[in-house]
């Protein structure tokens, strides 16, 4: 079984082919740095007019570099929502439009479920399991009970830690994105210098809040008047560990009520663009260890957007006979723990 996965939800323009034996027959992605860079964020408009002329064009590569033709394909999977809709039209559209002429099942793919199965492609990962599924747009605790079936443990309530990451970078002024940025800043900081509150830390439940500490730290800027280089590190690594810190007293929130609910689960999976933070990542190992978990995380390159996660998403669908008519509508909204109305 092969599977064309497109991903246009965002700021990259991406298609993968994946097989069912999970094996990436390739995986090309277009990034639009270059275009968002100067506005120090994404700008939908200009996101969706550059996916509009760069889609078929990835789709071309993606082919020629899995040396197969659309023949070939058991069906053709797209990110219907949620994201940016201009750029989710443009996928949707392309998607539809290779099924139609190659007669080929479609599968409208919740990017977030893109990324909560992607950790299936390259780990052996059995149902259930505990995700952390934190991104630029999106910061949840879910248990994973297979394609269409989660539970949302918790939340953010207001900005995500992705987005957080984002707006402290461009106050710090250390680039975009932000991501990427403040972690390599925060290697030669001090990570103790500055004492950011720890939103929600000791409530009940597993929801999250950044939007305070961003706030925490606009304010310390504030005092400093201007920044040198090394104020901008400390800063980045007093935030960065504070984030981390949140995020595992939120999450072992989610593991107890996990392991109570579902005793026979074994395993702890993060994903999405956060999970590419080395301290995030280690922080979790460490976590899931105490816990008697097995954690799980995809490799770095794959955390970010990308063709291949909804490829994959794709097949694991298509074996269920999950698959949707052509009249699918792109949506802007679309919670990974509803049923798709």
């Amino acid at each position: 079984m092969l599977v064309m996965g497109i991903e246009s939800s965002c700021d990259e323009t991406a298609c993968a082919i994946v097989s069912d034996k999970k094996e990436i027959l390739s995986s090309v992605v277009w990034s639009q740095y270059e275009e968002h860079r100067r506005f120090g964020g994404v700008v939908p408009e200009i996101a969706a007019r550059a996916h509009l002329e760069q889609v078929d064009v990835i789709v071309k590569e993606a082919i020629e570099e899995a040396h197969i033709d659309f023949s070939d394909l058991s069906g053709v999977a797209v990110a219907g929502g949620p994201g940016l809709i201009g750029g989710v039209i443009v996928g949707v559209m392309t998607a539809k439009a290779i099924a139609m002429s190659h007669n080929l099942p479609f599968i409208a793919v919740n990017h977030l479920e893109g990324h909560a199965l992607m950790a299936r492609l390259t780990n052996e990962i059995e149902f259930p399991y505990l995700l952390l599924l934190t991104s630029g747009g999106h910061c949840q605790i879910l248990v994973v009970n297979g394609p269409g079936k989660y539970e949302r443990l918790g939340g953010t309530i207001d900005d995500s830690a992705g987005e957080a990451f984002d707006k402290v970078a461009k106050m710090l002024d250390v680039g975009y994105p932000g991501g990427p940025n403040v972690q390599r800043a925060a290697l030669s900081g001090n990570a103790k210098r500055f004492n950011l509150p720890h939103p929600m830390k000791g409530r009940p439940g597993c929801d999250f809040s950044f939007s305070g500490l961003k706030t925490a730290v606009r304010h310390q800027i504030e005092l400093l008047g201007t920044l040198t280089e090394q104020d901008k590190a400390d800063m980045c690594a007093s935030f960065q560990a504070t984030v981390v810190d949140t995020i595992i007293d939120r999450l072992k929130h989610g593991i107890q009520l996990f392991q109570e609910k579902y005793p026979h689960g074994k395993q702890l999976v993060v994903s999405g663009g956060v999970a590419a933070n080395a301290m995030l990542r280690n922080a979790l190992e460490n976590l899931a260890q105490k816990k008697h978990l097995q954690f799980a995380a995809p490799p770095i390159k794959l955390c970010t957007d990308n063709g291949v996660m909804i490829a994959w998403a794709g097949i694991e669908r298509l074996r269920l006979g999950l698959t949707n008519t052509l009249d699918f509508r792109a949506r802007p909204r679309w919670p990974l723990d509803k049923p798709l109305e």
